[in-house]
């Protein structure tokens, strides 16, 4: 299950990002993964709750986004979505394209709590 191996950098990436803010708790880390990714979201989600669980990092929050698998179209430029293996495009119906989006895994970004001292 290679989720846990993802899970995993996720999270370090979070407390190297909230390492630069002292004091600071992160609540929310948002990713993008493509559908051609081939990574399970629930798979995903569920190794990272495990790997959070009992910890500081206990409340912190995935938002997961699954980007589907967008083309372009070689002869007219023209960007659009392909289901069902039909990769015509819908502007000029040449079938010559290009993936240009829904491989993706992007750590998309990192919401933290900043805590003012008090002067009190």
């Amino acid at each position: 299950m290679h989720e846990m191996g993802i899970a995993n950098s996720i999270l370090e990436a979070v407390k190297k990002e909230a390492a630069r803010y002292p004091g600071a708790q992160p609540r929310k880390v948002g990713v993008k993964i493509g559908e051609l990714a081939a990574i399970d979201p629930e798979a995903l989600r569920f190794c990272f709750e495990v790997l959070v669980r009992d910890t500081e990092m206990q409340r912190l929050e995935l938002a997961i986004e699954t980007c589907q698998r967008r083309h372009q179209c070689l002869n007219c430029s023209a960007e659009f979505p392909v289901r069902d293996y039909d990769f015509q495009c819908p502007q000029c119906g040449s079938l010559t394209s290009k993936c240009i989006s829904g491989d993706e895994l992007q750590l998309a970004y990192v919401e933290i709590d900043e805590y003012e001292p008090s002067t009190s």
